[in-house]
């Protein structure tokens, strides 16, 4: 197996992407495709003392696209960037999955355009792993779609659920609808039309339907697919990670309080880091963008070299999946005949959000 990894995309790069890849490799024993500057990528070998092995091979590529490019027109424009280059070796099967912590924007254009989504799909949803009190869940759309139809929100509950299969080795996940209640009435038009939707879809059988869910239930556990807009997913996404941080420095601070405290911490350490390994976004990898017909992932823009190895864990599994086959082989059930104004297959004008 081979992963094309963006060497120049994120806050760290090209040194932890580096550095991450080379755990990566170590760990995994896939090849791995690094695209970007040669000449930065050798010298971030070099800075952690190491050359790069057979299995780490380097495409060289002269432009980088910024998170000042415009994210629509980036690919399009920058046809050598690391980013492009990477989306383009992906289409033309020399390599099983691409991994960018660059632009989502961006890297949703770009794999929408090049590597196209699977027949039928309206749009790719961006669909990371929440922890929850009963185990991980999948939240889709997080940010890639901000402006939804109630069709969008029913093939993000149908890739969700396939995902969630793969993913989270669960024969029927339970698929819920983030909502401000419970009750069918609650939400705006949108969300009262796709859980119509969604309750017809369950009613015949083809999904899990459990109706609404608020984000406090739905973080305690009560479902295995959380269905939202790319707008009410990122703040549930960011909010997750905001509490995860807020809870560090507070435990920090209770802990370090006294020399009684701190006899308490040791007790509890092995627990503690298990909570902040839970909340820690390095910890999950990367977020594949369901929908595209060859798995592409999004890295954390902040990501160090941990997470970039964590990213290839998860690409590795997206692509042993199959996932976009089965998403291709069920098309017809996730289509309803609506089509909004200005819908084309080209690429989606611009709503991702950052990771």
């Amino acid at each position: 197996m081979r992963i094309i990894l963006d060497a120049m995309g994120g806050d760290n790069a090209p040194l932890e992407i580096v550095k991450g890849a080379l755990q990566a490799y170590r760990d995994f024993g896939v090849d791995i495709v690094l695209t970007g500057r040669e000449e930065d990528i050798r010298q971030a070998a070099a800075q952690c003392g190491e050359t790069l092995p057979e299995g780490v091979t380097i495409r060289h590529c002269t432009e980088t696209i910024e998170m000042c490019d415009d994210p629509a027109l980036a690919c399009r424009r920058k046809k050598d960037s690391s980013m492009t280059v990477g989306l383009q070796m992906l289409r033309a099967g020399e390599g099983d999955a691409f991994i960018s912590a660059g632009s989502t924007g961006a890297l949703l254009s770009g794999a929408t355009l090049l590597v196209k989504r699977v027949r039928g799909i309206r749009r790719a949803a961006m669909a990371p792993l929440i922890p929850t009190a009963g185990g991980d869940a999948v939240l889709v759309d997080c940010g890639a779609n901000i402006d939804c139809t109630p069709e969008y929100l029913l093939q993000f509950a149908y890739i969700g659920n396939f995902y969630a299969r793969h993913a989270l080795k669960l024969e029927r996940p339970r698929v819920a609808l983030l909502n401000i209640g419970a009750e069918e009435s609650k939400g705006m038009a949108l969300q009262k039309e796709a859980y119509a939707l969604l309750q017809e879809a369950g009613e015949a059988g083809h999904l899990n339907f459990i109706g609404n869910i608020e984000a406090k239930d739905a973080l305690k556990g009560g479902a295995d697919v959380i269905v939202a807009d790319g707008f009410s997913g990122n703040v549930m996404l960011k909010t997750i990670e905001g509490v995860g941080s807020f809870l560090k420095v507070k435990l920090k601070d209770i802990f370090f309080k006294n020399t009684l405290t701190k006899f308490s911490a040791l007790l509890v350490k092995d627990g503690v880091n298990d909570i902040k390994n839970t909340l820690d976004p390095n910890e999950r990898g990367a977020t594949p963008f369901l929908g595209i017909s060859k798995p592409v992932l999004k890295a954390h823009g902040s990501s160090n070299a941990r997470a970039i190895r964590n990213a290839v864990r998860a690409a590795i599994a997206c692509a042993e999946s199959g996932m976009e086959q089965e998403i291709a082989e069920h098309i017809s059930l996730m289509q309803t005949g609506e089509r909004t104004a200005g819908e084309k297959e080209a690429a989606p004008k611009e709503n991702g959000q950052s990771m």
